[in-house]
């Protein structure tokens, strides 16, 4: 994947319901290789359906987890953009102190949560990571 098709991916996980004509507006392309790039995205796995967002209370038995990131040197912004790629991932913060980046991730199972681990943690310029999986909340007054 190249830069291309991780703006791509960043403007479909903003909104899949986006029309080609959109999106190659938005990415300064032709209709024409927004479609092919979305075929080949789709045929190499990595788009693997599209979905609907739901409040996070509208699916309890689902998996919430954060990764705090250390980011190598000055690629924070190579990681962010192939991260907001990662369609496991559903929120991407900036932060100080000992972590450069927390990502919010769901997963309908431990075995998607270990893919989408894995795949972060193979990403260039990540120099280490530290995951927290979401066991119980609790409300305030």
């Amino acid at each position: 994947m190249d830069a291309l098709d991780q703006q791509l991916l960043a403007l479909l996980r903003t909104d899949a319901r986006a029309s080609v004509a959109t999106l190659a507006a938005k990415l300064k392309v032709s209709r024409g290789t927004v479609t092919n790039r979305i075929a080949r995205l789709e045929d190499g796995g990595v788009i693997t359906g599209y979905t609907v967002r739901l409040r996070p209370d509208a699916v309890p038995d689902q998996i919430t987890a954060w990764m705090s990131i250390t980011v190598d040197g000055n690629r924070t912004r190579e990681v962010v953009a192939i991260l907001l790629g990662e369609p496991g991932i559903t929120g991407l913060f900036d932060t100080n102190g000992r972590w450069d980046l927390l990502a919010e991730i769901r997963s309908s199972s431990l075995q998607e949560l270990a893919d989408v681990l894995e795949r972060v943690r193979l990403i260039k310029g990540i120099a280490g990571t530290e995951t927290s999986i979401h066991l119980q909340s609790y409300k305030l007054g």
